[in-house]
C-alpha cells in the first residue's frame, strides 16, 4: 500500500479528531486496513485512535452523523475487530441507539406534519441511511435498523406541496441544506452521499442481506423509476444530473447542458453502482447490466473524466474508480466493466504522479482515501476491514 505520512494538524479545527471524512476518524481507517493486511502494525491504529478520542465523543442528535461524533467513531472501531475496544463500543452503542430514536421521531413528525425534509434529515453523511449504515455495520440484523428502513420506506412515498406532487424526499431547501434564492420550491438530490441514491443503496444492501421490511421491494422499485427517468444524454453517453430543481420537476426537463463530473458524492458513477445494488436486490438482470453499460460508458467518455480535478475519494478520481471497483466485482470478470479497471488504475497513477496527493490527510478529500482506493486497486481484493461500507458501495 502507497502510505502516505500523516500528521495532526497543529491546531486542528474543534471535532477534527471524530471526522470519518476529513480527519482522524478516516485516517484510523487506512491504518487499521495496513495492519489488517501485515504491512503495518496495530500501535498505529491505536495511536491514531487517541487522536480520534482526544476530546470528549460527540453524541448530540443535531450534531451526529455516520461521518462524525459517536457514530463516526463506532465505526471507525468496529472496523478495527479488535476485542479491547468492546466496552467502549457498548458505551457509544447505547447513544447511537438513543440519537438513532430521537432523529426517527422527528422525521416522522415531521412527515405526519405534511412538511418536506432537510437533505440531513436522511441522506448517508449526516442522515438516517448514514445512521443506518452504522446500524448494519455494527449489528446487522437489529431492531433500531428495521425501524430505519421503515422511515426510508416512508420517505419514498409521494407528497403533495402547493398542489404539485412531489417525491417524499424532495428537499425544502438548497444543495447547501439551507434557504436559496436559486432553489425556489427546494430541489430534488439524486446522488449518494446527499442524496435519493443513498437511501437506495442502503435499502438494496440490506435486502441482499436478507434484512427487509414491509414495502421495501416497492421502495427500491419507486426510486429506481424516478432515477431513470431522469437519466439524460444518448445510450452511449448516458448521464444524471446531480440535482434537479422544482422547475425541472414541474417541466419533466433538465436545463443542465450536459453531463457534470462523474465523481462518487454526486455523479453517474455513485447513482449507477446504487441502480446495480438495487437490480441484484430484486433479481432485475435486465436493470443491472443497463446500469453497468451506463457506469462503463461514463467512464470512457473523456469530455467527463476530464472534469474530475483532483485524485480525491469524494469527487475525484479515487471515488470514481473505486465505485467502479466494486461495480465490477459484481459485474463479473469478463464485464466490461473489468476491462476498464487497468487504465483506471494507470490513469490515477499517472494524475498522481503530475499533481500529488489532495492537500488533507483525511478519508474524503484526501491522502488516506486514496492510498486506501490503489491499496485495494492493487491487491484486487475487497477490504478486510470493510472500511467502505461507509461509502455505500460496498454491496
Amino acid at each position: 500500500m502507497n502510505s502516505p505520512v500523516l500528521t495532526p494538524p497543529a491546531d486542528p479545527s474543534p471535532g477534527w479528531g471524530q471526522s470519518l471524512g476529513t480527519g482522524a476518524a478516516g485516517i484510523v481507517l487506512l491504518a487499521n486496513e495496513q495492519a489488517h493486511a501485515g504491512i503495518a502494525g496495530w500501535d498505529t491504529v491505536h495511536q491514531w485512535a487517541k487522536v480520534m478520542t482526544r476530546e470528549p465523543v460527540t453524541t448530540h442528535p443535531d450534531a451526529c452523523g455516520l461521518f462524525r461524533g459517536a457514530p463516526a467513531v463506532a465505526f471507525v472501531l468496529h472496523t478495527t475487530g479488535r476485542i479491547g475496544y468492546a466496552a467502549e463500543l457498548e458505551i457509544l452503542d447505547r447513544h447511537i441507539a438513543t440519537l438513532v430514536q430521537q432523529r426517527l421521531e422527528r422525521a416522522h413528525a415531521r412527515i405526519d406534519h405534511g412538511r418536506l425534509p432537510s437533505l440531513r434529515e436522511y441522506d448517508l453523511i449526516s442522515g438516517l441511511t448514514g445512521l443506518g449504515v452504522s446500524l448494519l455495520h455494527r449489528h446487522g440484523e437489529h431492531e433500531l435498523l428495521c425501524d430505519v428502513l421503515a422511515y426510508l420506506v416512508r420517505l419514498t412515498e409521494p407528497v403533495t406541496v402547493d398542489g404539485q406532487t412531489l417525491p417524499g424526499w424532495w428537499a425544502d431547501h438548497g444543495p447547501d441544506d439551507q434557504p436559496n434564492v436559486d432553489w425556489p420550491g427546494g430541489h430534488g438530490n439524486l446522488g449518494l452521499a446527499h442524496g435519493v441514491a443513498g437511501p437506495l443503496a442502503l435499502l438494496a444492501t440490506a435486502h441482499r442481506r436478507g434484512i427487509t421490511v414491509p414495502g421495501q421491494v416497492e421502495a427500491i422499485d419507486r426510486i429506481c423509476t424516478s432515477l431513470e427517468e431522469w437519466r439524460c444524454g444518448p445510450s452511449s453517453r448516458p448521464w444524471w444530473p446531480g440535482m434537479i430543481s422544482r422547475r425541472e420537476w414541474q417541466d419533466r426537463t433538465v436545463r443542465q447542458p450536459g453531463p457534470q463530473r462523474p465523481s462518487w458524492c454526486y455523479g453517474t458513477p455513485g447513482i449507477t453502482r446504487a441502480q446495480q445494488l438495487a437490480a441484484r436486490a430484486l433479481g432485475d438482470i435486465e436493470r443491472q447490466r443497463r446500469a453497468e453499460n451506463t457506469l462503463a460508458a461514463c467512464l470512457t467518455d473523456e469530455q467527463q473524466l476530464a472534469q474530475l480535478g483532483d485524485a480525491s475519494l469524494c469527487h475525484g478520481w479515487a471515488g470514481a474508480i473505486h465505485t467502479a471497483w466494486r461495480a465490477a466485482t459484481d459485474a463479473g470478470p469478463g464485464s466490461r466493466l473489468a476491462a476498464l479497471l487497468p487504465n483506471l488504475r494507470s490513469r490515477l497513477g499517472a494524475y498522481l504522479n503530475r499533481h500529488g496527493l489532495p492537500g488533507g490527510s483525511g478519508l474524503l478529500d484526501g491522502a488516506s482515501g486514496v492510498a486506501l482506493v490503489r491499496h485495494h486497486l492493487a491487491v484486487d481484493t475487497p477490504p478486510a476491514s470493510g472500511w467502505d461500507v461507509c461509502l455505500l458501495v460496498a454491496g
